[in-house]
């Protein structure tokens, strides 16, 4: 439970948006919000005082008291959480939660909180990751005025569970990669790009809808030669590959995933192994694309055979290329412009859910590269004479 006050009263605390599955509480003042949100807003002053203008309080009410110890965290670090990055207050009291703020930023924490319920309801577990991510989807949700309402969001389901977007540009991706036969994930590292397309790999291949999963990676070195490798073959380009392993792990029971790979099931494979081949019935995800040459991406590109997808992954700001060579990422996502079928789906800085810190190093050097090119000195590769940078594509893959 949260903790109390010697006074009685519960600590006030800034919050995130509230759970849908909530019963308006009777004693509730002021004007009700929708029924659906489960809340009752209630507009008098919070006790101690009036509120300031242009705020508003909101009253929920639960209706199972042993899911609040989950809601609020230990020591109440959930709620905690909700107040640093909402700037909002929230009062505990029994089994009623207000939240004290700006009207738009405790709509935000209302329906923030509201997932986080309903996640509880269906036995989910919540912690930081899962509400650091409810709120992005909430602030999405009200910024972005998205196709999907927040609770109909979709997620893959594989055998180890279901897996949720965590920000509204991840939502659009899923949406996308149900649709659509090719698919472009472009954005900076940490955005779920490969992640996100492995498990749906990982799903139609265990719902039998495609008999084989090939992941592949161009074998480019990230700035440094590492010399001959030793070992076979499969040695020496493993470590250019761990990345899809590591996702792989995430998405089955190892026994079945040793199973899967000797039968051929699933492979991984570089990037040099795939001229001459047609991969039918297959879904095929080429990771760290940024690093293809054109003549590279055309070769992958022109494997798709019948009953096959593709999910195509980089980001164009960190090409580990010789200098000189364009991306064929670049070049793809240039070329394919507007061709049936076909759907970019872009990410940003705000979509990193990694260590909230990566983030900020993203958006760091964002700004240096974009100083750097109003002063004429652009890192990395140009493209046409500017450089491609995090923000050149809208999230449908037309250029701004």
């Amino acid at each position: 439970m949260p903790n109390r006050t010697p006074s009685g009263e519960g600590r006030r605390l800034n919050t995130t948006p509230l759970p849908t599955a909530l019963r308006p509480s009777p004693e509730s003042r002021g004007e009700a919000r929708a029924i659906p949100r489960g809340a009752t807003a209630d507009l008098s002053a919070p006790r101690g005082g009036a509120a300031p203008a242009a705020q508003r309080a909101i009253t929920l009410q639960f209706d199972d008291n042993a899911l609040l110890p989950l809601l609020y965290g230990e020591h109440d670090r959930n709620l905690a959480r909700i107040e640093v990055r909402l700037g909002v207050r929230l009062g505990s009291r029994g089994n009623r939660l207000t939240i004290t703020g700006a009207p738009e930023r405790t709509d935000v924490a209302e329906a923030a909180l509201g997932a986080l319920w309903r996640r509880l309801q269906k036995g989910e577990h919540v912690g930081s990751a899962e509400v650091e991510a409810a709120m992005r989807m909430a602030e999405g949700v009200q910024d972005a005025d998205p196709r999907l309402p927040l609770q109909d969001t979709p997620a893959i389901r594989t055998r180890k569970g279901a897996i949720a977007p965590r920000t509204p540009a991840q939502a659009a991706y899923i949406d996308m990669l149900a649709r659509h036969e090719m698919v472009f994930g472009i954005g900076p590292a940490g955005t779920g790009k490969t992640y996100l397309a492995v498990a749906q790999g990982v799903a139609l291949l265990q719902a039998g809808r495609v008999d084989r999963i090939v992941l592949s990676r161009p074998a480019v070195e990230a700035g440094e030669k590492l010399g001959y490798l030793p070992g076979d073959l499969k040695e020496k380009v493993d470590p250019y590959l761990r990345p899809l392993y590591d996702a792989l792990h995430d998405m089955m029971p190892a026994e079945q995933l040793t199973r899967r790979m000797a039968a051929g099931e699933i492979e991984v494979a570089p990037l040099a192994f795939m001229r001459g081949r047609t991969l039918a019935h297959c879904y095929a995800i080429l990771d760290e694309a940024q690093n293809t040459t054109a003549a590279q991406m055309k070769m992958f590109l022109t494997r798709m055979g019948e009953g096959s997808r593709m999910v195509v992954t980089g980001d164009p700001t960190q090409v580990d290329l010789p200098p000189g060579t364009k991306s064929g990422l670049v070049e793809a996502l240039q070329v394919l412009h507007g061709v049936e079928g076909i759907a970019v789906a872009r990410f940003a800085e705000q979509d990193v859910v990694r260590h909230p810190l990566v983030a900020r190093i993203v958006s760091a050097y964002g700004r240096a590269d974009e100083a750097a090119r109003h002063g004429g000195r652009g890192r990395g590769h140009a493209v046409g004479g500017q450089a491609l940078g995090s923000q050149g594509l809208e999230r449908d893959g037309t250029e701004k």
